[in-house]
């Protein structure tokens, strides 16, 4: 258990047992004025029996949660167990809703949800008033069900429903089985659904994201696909997996999770390139990807850069924004994991996560902004030192 400058504690168990993982985390956290718990948590976990356990043990605070494929902790990570956020009520001002039925999101009905909850902020709803501070200090989380296939959509309504407020999140997962992702709120479990967090606080605070990868010469014309299930079933008029495979110098029949993680795609978007995980190859020679992939789509294949400076980079410039990284909220995803482990530099990344103080949960898939992206890391940097006063423009 940590308990950071800014008041917020973490913890994190490997425990699979509902009461004694939720009773450790409670233990953890004695004391403290829980506003906010939030929570990552493995598939061996009954969901509801969690869930009900979080509420015996929590019952002042709010709770919002998922399923992950992994947890970030400082003390490295973990396969298994769970992983818990508690914000105070002090210096930080948190509501939250959840998103049912994502699969058939009605957008218009999702943007005037989250703007609702976003005057919940400011209920005069105009700027925040003099003592509060500006709106660099607000930030949302999503936590969306990884397996509905419809975080594009999402992320898309709620960033514009938000007018400003910097998005980041993580896609619920379940290992590598795809067989259930599960978010929790309000003392429930939903399936097919996203919890959006909205947090206002007087430290400062930076959205990121974190990728490992540049852009090689070639290329794949998507030239059959099922954008809705996000099947690509040719490229270049070639059955995608045999296509894939040759051109990285596989066998097609010994495609893997790792085999992914090691030959990411990516398509351009605005002069920069963003990841399109590979999920699984399929039956039939398909390949299920991770994100939405249209007809007459151009990815590109990928080579790997240096994870470990890559990342360090990154947490060292967030270091310097902040006055002084104290906590790192990140959503980094499973494919990353896989080729740190594949390249032997797993403990290199660890080190990083350690130094500054990174928790969070491996996902199947990430959220920046207006983004929903892949193979990378994303998340929250909150900086050591309350501003007494709001900054001047």
């Amino acid at each position: 258990m940590r308990t950071h400058l800014c008041g917020i504690r973490t913890a994190w168990t490997e425990s699979l047992v509902a009461e004694v993982a939720v009773g450790e985390i409670a233990g953890a956290m004695a004391g403290a004025d829980v506003a906010q718990l939030v929570v990552f948590f493995s598939p061996d976990f009954d969901p509801e029996a969690l869930s009900a356990a979080l509420q015996a043990r929590f019952p002042a605070a709010a709770i919002a949660g998922c399923s992950m494929s992994g947890g970030i902790a400082p003390s490295g990570g973990l396969d298994h167990g769970l992983v818990a956020i508690a914000f105070p009520r002090q210096r930080f001002r948190i509501v939250s809703t959840v998103l049912d039925a994502i699969d058939h999101l009605d957008v218009e009905r999702t943007a005037t949800a989250v703007r609702a909850l976003r005057r919940t902020l400011d209920p005069q709803g105009h700027d925040p008033a003099p003592e509060r501070p500006p709106a660099g200090y607000r930030f949302a989380l999503s936590l969306i069900d990884g397996l509905a296939n419809a975080e594009e959509t999402v992320v898309s309504a709620i960033s514009w429903a938000l007018d400003g407020i910097p998005l980041v999140g993580g896609s619920a997962g379940d290992d590598l089985n795809f067989r259930d992702a599960v978010v929790l709120h309000g003392g429930r479990t939903h399936r097919k659904a996203a919890v959006l967090i909205l947090v206002e606080t007087d430290y400062p605070v930076e959205i990121f994201k974190s990728d490992n990868f540049e852009p090689t010469g070639t290329k794949f014309v998507v030239t059959a696909s099922d954008g809705e299930k996000r099947i690509v079933h040719e490229l270049n008029a070639e059955p995608a997996a045999r296509e894939y495979a040759m051109a990285v110098g596989l066998d097609p029949e010994r495609l893997s999770p790792m085999s992914f993680a090691a030959y990411p795609l990516a398509v351009k978007v605005g002069g920069e390139y963003f990841c399109r995980s590979i999920r699984r190859m399929n039956a039939d020679g398909s390949l299920s990807f991770f994100c939405a992939i249209d007809e007459g789509v151009v990815l590109t294949l990928a080579e790997p850069r240096d994870i470990v400076a890559s990342t360090r980079a990154e947490l060292a410039r967030l270091d310097a924004l902040v006055g002084g990284v104290d906590l790192i909220i990140g959503f980094e995803c499973v494919l990353r994991r896989l080729d740190a482990e594949s390249r032997q530099v797993r403990q290199g990344i660890s080190d990083l996560y350690r130094r500054y103080n990174v928790v969070g949960f491996e996902t199947f898939g990430e959220q920046y902004r207006a983004m929903h992206l892949n193979q990378t890391f994303t998340g929250i940097a909150i900086g050591r030192m309350a501003a007494d006063t709001p900054p001047g423009p």
